[in-house]
């Protein structure tokens, strides 16, 4: 019995790939503190081939990377899963002897023959089985599901783990690569469908080989797989920028009625975005969609589709929306730490109540609203000011994930009825873009900050909004609303959480309209801050709703919920 053991073991030992799937915590990880072995290193192409085996839910890769390394020396490292066999290293076609390289936690350590600086080449072969998706999108990996009719159905969803559970990267957002070709060779009859433009499609036996290519950059956890039988519907459509774009969705044969109800919505929803926001960052590649067997999540020109065809009472799918709202808001324009995700997730949540808005006016719009105020924590600060990894900001338990989409979508109402839409969109638009007037070809992807972007709002409206980000991204607690009855006078003031992480003045100077008997009246609370009210007078605070603050009935009923479902 100890001899089979030990066999089993070393078998274990020589065949990772047939190991337990385990992560490693550096796997597990995606972003932080960038490794010094990583810093200064920049990928500027990532040619990656991979063949795909659904039987047995492996994958064999060859990854040639194009790289660029500030200061000169033979080490370097990326971030590849463990689990993997590597087959081969070589570095500017010089094959590596095996110690060379060491990957024993995730982070392949490689040293060259000769020392690096400026742009070389890596080429890395290896295969196994990459980690399986326990719950996706929100925890990521690898699907290997099957359609109704049996037939393979596969699909990667990655973001919360990060590239290396796919291939050797840089796993952190700023290393994403600046050009792509994607070699995707699968079982006949099986469709691949990803990144950017499909240049060609081999046929070798019984498999077929789908080149894709995108010659922007892409994020790294962004660059996906989606395997199935797929049927493709497309048509051309012309841009309110006079360029053509191609749509395209990737859809399940069983769900063609569904699919081209929901292709239908494509243009109105592209239309939307070019009038509010501006012109599609990926016209030269295309506007696609791939049905996944997971709910969604923003695959740059592939978004991922899961949603099962739902409409809602505002007359569109959500997630295909928020999906593709994040082409601008995490592809066109990224984070550079995961610290400031509400850039992503803020905005693209902000942009189903502003549709609601666009196609059915401002009711639409406020119950849309409602429905994230009602979900918002107020635990933890929107923002941290460290460097953090995507684990440390998205887990669930951390009481932040859900208000980055929620609460960021609060603030920026909040901010647009303050400064109004004409400095708003002039604001997202900068943000976007990195331009004040966009049009195809004269913006490409690039990186942003919480710190930028507040830049960007102070320039737009020649104000230091700063006392409004300190109040709303940098404490926890939102403001509250305090009101003192004292005969026939009531007063107003607004009080703040005590939070030392704040930066600059503590003054919340946000001014507030009331409503007694129908009529408006603005007070400055600085200056201004009572009103005289007989008993019969009617009074409603904020009655625009433009204000997110403490509210304690919300409070009172979320804590009612609960408690009834437990």
């Amino acid at each position: 019995m100890f001899r089979l053991i030990m066999l089993i073991s070393l078998f274990l030992f020589v065949c990772p790939a047939f190991a337990e799937n385990k992560l490693t915590k550096h796997s597990y990880k995606s972003g932080g503190v960038i490794p010094e072995l990583q810093q200064g290193l920049q990928l500027k192409h990532a040619n990656l081939s991979f063949k795909i085996f659904p039987e047995k839910k492996q994958i064999e890769v060859t990854a040639s990377l194009t790289l660029f390394k500030e200061k000169e020396s033979k080490m370097f490292a990326l971030d590849l899963d463990s689990n993997f066999q590597i087959l081969s290293v070589s570095v500017n076609n010089q094959i590596l002897k095996k110690s060379h390289y060491n990957n024993p936690e995730g982070l392949l350590v490689i040293t060259s023959q000769a020392p690096l600086s400026g742009q070389f080449s890596v080429t890395i072969h290896y295969k196994g089985s990459p980690h399986e998706a326990k719950r996706p999108p929100w925890e990521g990996g690898m699907v290997w599901k099957k359609t109704k009719s049996g037939e393979h159905w596969i699909g990667s969803a990655i973001q919360d783990k990060g590239c290396d559970i796919l291939w050797p990267c840089i796993d952190y957002i700023i290393g994403e690569p600046e050009k792509l070709d994607l070699y995707i060779d699968v079982p006949t009859p099986l469709v691949a469908a990803s990144n950017g433009v499909l240049k060609s499609v081999k046929k070798e036996n019984a498999r077929r080989i789908y080149h894709w290519q995108s010659k922007t950059s892409n994020n790294n956890y962004g660059i996906s797989l989606n395997i199935a039988p797929y049927e493709l519907i497309q048509k051309k459509h012309k841009s309110l920028y006079g360029n053509s774009i191609d749509l395209q969705y990737y859809h399940l044969p069983e769900n063609t009625v569904k699919a081209k109800k929901l292709f239908a919505e494509f243009p109105r929803m592209l239309d939307f975005f070019e009038k509010v926001i501006g012109p599609y960052p990926f016209a030269e590649q295309k506007m696609g969609v791939a049905e996944t067997p997971f709910l969604g999540m923003e695959h740059q020109t592939i978004n991922a589709y899961g949603n099962h065809y739902k409409k809602d009472i505002f007359d569109f799918d959500w997630l295909l929306h928020h999906e593709f709202a994040h082409e601008w808001f995490g592809n066109q324009v990224t984070i550079k730490n995961w610290d400031d995700i509400w850039l992503h997730e803020g905005f693209a949540s902000y942009m189903q109540p502003l549709y609601a808005q666009y196609l059915h006016g401002d009711m639409a719009y406020y119950a849309y609203l409602h429905k994230h105020k009602i979900q918002i924590k107020n635990v933890k600060p929107m923002v941290l000011g460290k460097v953090l990894s995507e684990n440390e900001v998205m887990k669930k338990s951390n009481n932040r994930s859900g208000d980055v989409y929620y609460k960021g979508s609060l603030i920026l109402h909040t901010l647009r009825q303050y400064i109004g839409d004409d400095a708003f969109f002039r604001i997202i638009r900068r943000f976007v873009y990195n331009t004040a007037k966009p049009h195809p070809g004269n913006f490409k992807p690039h990186f942003m900050t919480t710190k930028v972007f507040i830049e960007i709002v102070n320039e737009e409206t020649g104000m230091n909004m700063q006392w409004f980000f300190n109040a709303y991204l940098y404490q926890a607690k939102l403001p509250q609303l305090k009101m003192k009855k004292s005969g026939n006078s009531v007063s107003f003031s607004w009080h703040l959480e005590s939070d030392k992480t704040l930066t600059g003045s503590n003054n919340f100077s946000m001014p507030l309209e009331i409503s007694v008997n129908g009529k408006l009246q603005v007070l400055n609370l600085a200056k201004n801050h009572s009103v005289n009210l007989k008993p019969e007078d009617v009074l409603v605070v904020d009655p625009a709703s433009k204000i997110l603050r403490d509210e304690p009935y919300l409070k009172a009923y979320l804590s009612f919920k609960n408690k009834s479902e437990e």
